[in-house]
Order: structure tokens, then sequence, then C-alpha cells
């Protein structure tokens, strides 16, 4: 097993740093801070990310994605919202009842753009939380049982997806072109520390954040270590790869929870680490 280390990479420091993607038309990095209610964008730079512009909201933001041409869809507590270019906003849909015990948590887009999203619970119920996909159609809910949906990413055919009180990371069949997938089965399932945000390299690995073990993980399909990415942030929540190379592994971490934040705790990461990522695909919006 590989063992990389990554560095403090923003003077910023978030509340509930997650989400990061890489926007490669307009060379941007964008991520949430879920409990501030905010999107921000950067820019990447030797290792480092400056932010350049932030967008607030009155409720939590679980996660953001991006069309083609600038415009983005972000996952408020309940409901999903379009930001064109111009800071303007419309209401997309709604995919929790007004008032839920819930609130929306991470989201992606798949390789044929449409954006999928999940949710987790803010009481003590556990196995009714739901993955939902938004296309051209509507909404389709894939699962309605989930405890705390998290991290998803796509490697070929396959479409993965963490729900992390159980640990589980689940596989199924996915069609990108029609849209149809097939049961879901578990993959494999960790039970040191809480699988969060994920995504893929183009090995086909998963690179797995893991909350409450300080780092992210390098996974096989079937669930081999082959890698960690130490932060020293306890909190470790999400990772995607990131530069014109896609060859920097962007990582974001919280203070939630932390009675003594230390001086990493907050801010965004970055590593090295011998792979490259998958593209971002763009969200068709129309």
């Amino acid at each position: 097993m590989v063992k990389f280390t990554a560095g403090p990479a923003s003077a910023e420091v978030y509340s509930l740093g997650e989400g990061p993607i890489w926007d490669a038309a307009r060379q941007r990095l964008l991520w949430v801070d879920i409990v501030a209610g905010a999107v921000s964008e950067g820019v990447l730079d030797d290792g480092m990310v400056t932010a350049t512009r932030r967008h607030t909201f009155g409720s939590t933001v679980g996660a953001v994605a991006v069309s083609e041409d600038g415009e983005l869809i972000v996952a408020g507590k309940e409901t999903l919202t379009r930001v064109d270019p111009g800071g303007r906003r419309t209401e997309l849909a709604r995919v929790l009842p007004e008032g839920a015990r819930s609130r929306l948590n991470d989201g992606a887009v798949d390789p044929a753009g449409r954006f999928l999203v999940g949710s987790l619970a803010q009481d003590d119920r556990h196995g009714e939380e739901v993955l939902a996909r938004l296309d051209g159609t509507g909404l389709t809910y894939l699962d309605t049982d989930l405890v705390l949906s998290n991290g998803l990413a796509w490697v070929g055919d396959r479409f993965y997806s963490v729900d992390t009180i159980p640990g589980t990371v689940w596989v199924r069949d996915y069609d990108a072109d029609s849209g149809k997938t097939g049961p879901r089965r578990e993959a494999f399932t960790i039970t040191d520390g809480k699988p969060d945000g994920m995504c893929a390299d183009a090995d086909g690995n998963l690179w797995i954040a893991n909350w409450g073990l300080d780092r992210v993980e390098c996974r096989t399909p079937a669930g081999e270590l082959l890698a960690t990415v130490e932060t020293g942030a306890p909190h470790t929540s999400s990772a995607a790869f990131a530069g014109p190379d896609l060859d920097t592994l962007v990582i974001t971490t919280s203070i939630q929870g932390l009675t003594g934040p230390g001086p990493g705790d907050g801010r965004l990461f970055t590593a090295k680490v011998g792979v490259r990522g998958l593209p971002t695909p763009y969200w068709i919006s129309k």
C-alpha cells in the first residue's frame, strides 16, 4: 500500500467543506460549505486554491454541478436550483417534501449529463433517505431506503454510491445512454471510519474520503485498499481530481463537531498521487 501526504491549500476555513468539482472549460474549481449554505469558485495554481467568488443561499447546500455553458445546479436543503452565469436563480425541482426532517447531501453528474443527489436524516430516523436523479423528464428515485446518501462515482458501465452510516459502497449496472440501472448490490463495506465523498480515477479505482480517519483512501472496485492520502484533518469529507491535467487531488475537510480544531481543519488540501482523474461530466441543463 502506498501512502501520500496532502498539504493545506486554502487560506479560508470552511465549516463543512464538501463536493469539489473541476470545471475544465473555465479552469475553475467549485465546492460547497454545507453549513454556511454557500458555493465557492476558485482557481488552482501550483497546488493552492484561491477563492474568487461565493454564492450564498438561505439554506444548507449539499452539492453543486456545472453545465457546459457555465450554469450551476445547486442542491439546497430540499430543492434543486439553477444559477445562470449572471447569478439569476430558478428553482428546478423539489426532491424532498417541504419541512422534511432531512436535507440534500452529496450529488454528481452521470456520464450522460443527468444530476443525481442523495439525502440524509436530521434526526434519528434510519433507512428512509433517498437517491434521486433529475433529467429532462423530471425526477426519478433510485433509492428510498438509505441511511446517509453520500459519494457517487461512475467507472465504465457501473455506478458506485456510498451509504455512510453502514459504511456500504453500493454498485449497480448503469446504462448512461438510456438511464437504465441494474439491481443494487454491495461492492464492499468500510468498517474503519466512515466513507464520505468519492471520485474515480482513469485507472478505474475509487478515491473515498474517510470521515474520522483524516485521510482519503484509494480502493479497487472490489474494496482492496491500494493507497491512502493523509490530511491530518479528522473530518476529511470529499475529493476530486482537478487541474488542466486532472492530476491534482483536491480534498475538502470540516471543523464540524471538533472541540479544538487544528490548523488544517476546515481547509482545502491538495496532493499529487501519481494518477489522473476522469473528466467531470457537464450537467445538461436543457
